[in-house]
């Protein structure tokens, strides 16, 4: 892709609305990309992200090779359905922690566009929180 950043990262869809998940490798990626699967979303990419910027608008797709693949440990590498790419509208980065009950808002910047960013490392329900967070008619203060 041209243009493009790949990112070790994975990322799903709801709603038409993606969350780009971040953290260092054995963060728990792909667990909760399977948590959010399990609450209605689809698979995007898993482990490998391809992130470009198309206008004001992020967007992330997997590589060729992996496309509608993703690893579960202890059960094997599974086909899901999947979306080819998606619009980003949330990064979740699972190597930071907030102890705020009310966060101010953070962003993440990639390809000079900034996306709300959650602190995700720790969080109890942070699978609900995101279903959550994308759902809302309205949002105040952090992400």
């Amino acid at each position: 892709m041209n243009g493009a950043q790949l990112l070790h990262a994975s990322a799903v869809a709801l709603d038409g609305a993606g969350v780009l998940i971040l953290g260092a490798s054995g963060r728990g990626k792909s667990s909760l990309a399977l948590r959010l699967m399990a609450l209605g979303a689809d698979l995007v990419a898993d482990d490998r992200v391809w992130v470009v910027s198309r206008g004001a608008a992020l967007i992330a797709r997997a590589p060729d090779e992996t496309l509608g693949l993703i690893e579960v440990r202890g059960v094997g590498i599974l086909r899901m359905r999947h979306l080819d790419e998606v619009a980003l509208a949330l990064a979740v980065d699972l190597d930071l922690a907030s102890e705020q009950r009310l966060p101010p808002l953070r962003r993440s910047i990639l390809h000079g566009v900034a996306v709300p960013l959650i602190s995700g490392a720790g969080h109890p329900v942070l699978a609900e929180a995101i279903v959550a967070w994308l759902r809302a008619e309205e949002r105040e203060g952090g992400a």
